[in-house]
């Protein structure tokens, strides 16, 4: 049965870092192919005025909408997924989940795959650091907007791990998958 890892979390969290590790881990462990999705490949597919790299939408001259980027990027990655699946792939999805799981789970379950949901967490003060050391202060304030957000989600209670401090040797070895399976709605 094929699996779908779905690693969420706000920018300096880990998440990247981690679905990296984790696909390599899977491929030494398990000797397959893992097909990686990173959702901000899709976002950066779009070139717009906006000089720092971050999609704003430039107002009335600009059409496209940063929604519209979303769900653009969203449709990008429920596609690549599906097709990788119907290759018999894992897949393994590296992007901020806020509204998008219930398309996830649909994708899992037409496909039978096993669904693992995973939202990376670090104290702020290390948000922080990590984003000041990438030389992306600017994501900052949008940074610690998503882990507030992400936290005080329903659907991510008991989905959270907390990378402050960790390094990514350290949650290999920490994280357990199956703790983070989802099989019922929430």
């Amino acid at each position: 049965m094929a699996r779908i890892f779905l690693i969420s979390g706000a920018c300096g969290c880990g998440k990247t870092t981690f679905a990296d590790a984790y696909a390599a881990h899977m491929v030494r462990t398990e000797n397959k192919t893992v097909y990686m999705i990173h959702g901000d490949h899709f976002q950066d597919g779009f070139v717009k005025p906006d000089d720092r790299g971050f999609f704003k939408g430039s107002g009335a001259a600009d059409p496209v909408l940063w929604e519209d980027v979303l769900r653009f990027n969203w449709d990008c990655i429920v596609f690549a997924a599906g097709r990788a699946l119907d290759m018999g792939l894992d897949v393994v999805v590296d992007y901020v989940v806020e509204d998008e799981l219930p398309r996830v789970r649909d994708l899992a379950a037409a496909h039978h795959a096993d669904l693992y949901y995973i939202v990376m967490t670090a104290a702020s003060r290390e948000i922080e650091r990590r984003i000041r050391e990438r030389g992306d202060t600017w994501l900052i304030e949008r940074a610690l907007f998503l882990k507030r957000k992400l936290e005080a989600m329903p659907e991510t209670r008991g989905h959270l791990y907390d990378t402050t401090g960790k390094t990514t040797e350290e949650m290999l070895r920490e994280i357990d998958m199956d703790k983070y399976a989802l099989k019922e709605p929430v």
